[in-house]
């Protein structure tokens, strides 16, 4: 007779096969170490549908009944991930130049999550793996809620000195 693993089992070992490549650790130490604002996603809870649209008016993401406008498509993918683990709050960076790559890790993060939780949950019921699935989005979202969205607003510089006072 085969032993049967918990699903919090197999959810800590997907996360220890990611490494630092989970999302967690993307914004801990990617995402959190830039300059980044505070913004209110107030995403439905974790399983609600959540799809970038491509309207007349531009981009939009939509989470379960509720349509967010984005400005760009890279911040659309960004937030995309978050709300599809149910953040209420997040850190998007300023420069707005970093957002795309940002968009692509954490999307690669998710997918290699996903494959990963399938692969080792493949001889189970549909049942296990959702189990499984929200174990891992459980976690990470409790991961993110302890990292923290940071400041409402970036800090500036004041100081504007070209030269430095010998």
């Amino acid at each position: 007779m085969t032993e049967r693993i918990k699903a919090s089992v197999l959810a800590s070992q997907v996360l220890l096969s990611l490494g630092g490549e989970t999302i967690s650790e993307i914004y801990r130490n990617q995402i959190r170490t830039l300059r980044t604002r505070k913004y209110e996603l107030r995403a439905p809870a974790a399983g609600a549908s959540v799809e970038v649209l491509h309207t007349l008016l531009g981009i939009e993401l939509r989470m379960g009944k509720r349509r967010v406008h984005c400005p760009d498509l890279a911040t659309a993918r960004y937030l995309l991930v978050f709300a599809r683990l149910g953040c209420q709050d997040v850190a998007v960076p300023y420069d707005i130049t970093r957002i795309a790559l940002l968009a692509h890790d954490l999307e690669t993060s998710w997918h290699r999550m996903l494959a990963l939780a399938n692969s080792v949950s493949q001889d189970r019921g549909r049942n296990f793996q959702r189990k499984l699935e929200r174990t891992l989005i459980s976690r990470l979202l409790e991961e993110l809620t302890a990292i923290g969205s940071g400041p409402d607003r970036p800090e500036f510089v004041q100081d504007t000195r070209q030269r430095r006072r010998k």
